[in-house]
């Protein structure tokens, strides 16, 4: 019993290579893009050719709290927090003797883990050494999956942004005491109302991610 198992499952190996006409079938769907997990955190490296600097970015993504944190250490440069929050409110701060402040006010909140439904495939590619699927919304942004995990590789922005995705882990949670505003940001002096016209253009990107 047990040599004719064996024996089956070599012939099961065997004869899809000399009858092809034996080989399951394959899905001729066309692949949708998975939709992020509702909480992760993803280390990325970012190259905004439009400026022509670099930055290293912690993103932690929490739809469950409804923000999204962006923790961004810009080329030489100082330390700097965006965090973002579902009622279209963002706090964008640096921290020190010198911290500085400003909020704006935006007609949405942060990416639905589904925020590339709709966007059109475009095939596969090669891209930082991985077999990707490639989407593209609304020519705002063009993304790349990777094809045997599903996980995010890169984003492309249309006004050059380039993000490159080195960690990404799934359910990781961002501390609440380390997401809370500088109390600086609560002045009269530091608080900017800033109307929609001037919020597309400093931080429009959300605008087509919800």
């Amino acid at each position: 019993m047990f040599l004719k198992l064996n024996l089956l499952c070599l012939a099961s190996l065997i004869l899809p290579l000399v009858c092809p006409s034996t080989e399951w079938p394959r899905s001729t769907s066309t692949p949708t893009p998975s939709p992020w997990p509702e909480q992760f955190h993803a280390l990325l490296y970012m190259n905004l050719s439009s400026s022509q600097t670099l930055q290293i970015t912690h993103l932690w993504y929490d739809w469950r709290k409804g923000r999204n944190v962006n923790i961004i250490q810009k080329q030489l440069g100082e330390l700097q927090y965006d965090v973002e929050w579902n009622n279209g409110t963002s706090f964008y701060y640096t921290l020190g003797a010198q911290g500085a402040c400003e909020i704006m006010y935006f007609e949405v909140g942060i990416p639905r883990p589904d925020f590339l439904d709709g966007a059109d495939y475009l095939g596969t590619t090669v891209t930082d050494g991985f077999l990707c699927n490639v989407w593209e919304k609304v020519d705002f942004i063009w993304y790349y999956e990777d094809v045997l995990t599903g996980r995010p590789v890169r984003w492309d922005f249309y006004d050059g942004i380039s993000t490159h995705v080195i960690t990404f882990e799934v359910g990781a949670v961002l501390q609440d005491s380390l997401t809370q505003a500088p109390s600086y940001c609560f002045s009269q002096e530091r608080e900017k109302l800033l109307n929609a016209d001037r919020a597309f253009k400093e931080g429009g990107h959300r605008y087509f991610l919800v």
